[in-house]
């Protein structure tokens, strides 16, 4: 009865060991799905264009012209003929001070050189007559003399009567104050009834012209020789932005490079000129510049989020016919607003991976991911909240 027993235990093990066995080694391994499935990526294309190149600065927009407005006389203000904020044009009035003083030395000027002038007819006269009759002997040669000598004297004090004249006229016309250049008005510095002074250093306001305006921006010194070969070939075309670097403030040309570079900074300044039609250019406001230095033909370009980087350098990953992915060196260029120039490394219609690179290596099958449903404005069940009163 023990050895039966055995006998049973014996071939229970031998069928275990058997299913075990099949189980490991004959049986077909499952298939991982995981494994096998495709990495969901963003895939985007290699287009080819023309495409334009830029160097980019920040700069501050500064008043083509600004005049600090000053009276050249001393004097009452009697009025204010200009609203602060006020749009100007060249020899509209601005200011006017008391100009009865002005006048009267006017006047007295006029007086002295009528009577001077009045004096010199007679004068005159009566050197006539001394030359008609001083060779008859009816009056003496020193007679003579004398007269002429008169007669230049005053001639003179009449010369200097009308430059008085001329002073007394020109510092009544500046009790008339006019705008010198088109332009805006700022905050007025003096009310009227106030006393002022030709030495007086606030002036009564400032004007700034808008049209057009200037942006005085700086770029590294490595940029001068390529800017200048662009130069060269014709005007150079200049963009403002916002601080965002996305809103578009104003288009331009470049008017000047300075003639030397900050040695402290190792930067060279710039001069652009806007015609500023809309007036989105404000002195003194900060902005991006980009200015275009020239352009590539035929350009190699791919959204900026395909470039990555390793231990080896740059690289791209190129999904190639069979849906694999291959890492790819490339040499990357200019970087502009999200779109890369690739010089080296890709070729036109390359399909590449622009998102997902994360999960991915050389040989992994990949598949275009399906971007996410936007909600439609019928599928909402909501009511447009209504503005608080």
């Amino acid at each position: 009865m023990n050895l039966q027993r055995k006998y049973i235990f014996i071939a229970a093990g031998v069928a275990v060991f058997g299913l075990v066995s099949w189980r490991l080694f004959l049986q077909p391994p499952e298939k991982d799905d995981h494994a096998q499935a495709a990495v969901p990526v963003t895939i985007g294309k290699v287009t080819v264009h023309d495409v334009p190149l830029y160097v980019s600065g920040v700069g501050t927009v500064q008043a083509y012209n600004t005049v600090t407005i000053q009276a050249r006389v001393d004097g009452q203000l009697e009025s204010v003929d200009f609203r602060e904020g006020q749009d100007v044009k060249e020899g509209d009035p601005i200011a006017r001070i008391d100009p009865r003083p002005f006048q009267a030395a006017l006047d007295g000027a006029l007086a002295q050189q009528a009577k001077d002038e009045a004096m010199l007819a007679n004068a005159r006269r009566d050197l006539a007559r001394y030359q008609d009759t001083a060779p008859k002997g009816y009056s003496s040669r020193q007679q003579l003399d004398t007269q002429g000598a008169t007669v230049t004297s005053l001639n003179a004090a009449v010369q200097a009567d009308q430059a008085a004249v001329e002073n007394a006229r020109v510092q009544l016309g500046y009790t008339a104050i006019v705008s010198p250049i088109d332009g805006r008005t700022g905050i007025r510095h003096v009310d009227k009834g106030n006393i002022v002074h030709a030495s007086d250093t606030g002036g009564l306001v400032t004007i700034t012209q808008l049209q057009p305006i200037a942006v005085i921006f700086t770029l590294p010194q490595d940029a001068l020789p390529t800017i200048a070969a662009a130069e060269a070939k014709g005007q150079l075309e200049t963009t403002a932005f916002a601080r965002d670097d996305t809103t578009v403030l104003g288009q331009g040309v470049l008017e000047l490079v300075d003639n030397q570079i900050d040695p402290a900074t190792g930067t060279i300044r710039l001069k652009a000129r806007f015609p500023n039609p809309d007036r989105s250019l404000w002195p003194g406001e900060f902005v991006n510049v980009r200015l275009q230095i020239g352009s590539i033909h035929d350009g190699l370009t791919v959204d900026s989020r395909v470039l990555q980087r390793g231990p080896s350098g740059t690289f791209a990953y190129v999904v190639k016919p069979d849906d694999t992915v291959e890492m790819r060196q490339i040499e990357p260029g200019q970087d502009y607003r999200g779109e890369l120039v690739v010089t080296k490394g890709l070729n036109a219609n390359d399909r590449v991976v622009v998102d997902g690179q994360l999960r991915l290596q050389d040989g992994t099958k990949v598949t275009q991911a399906v971007p996410d449903k936007p909600v439609q404005t019928g599928d909402l069940n909501t009511k447009p909240a209504t503005a608080a009163q």
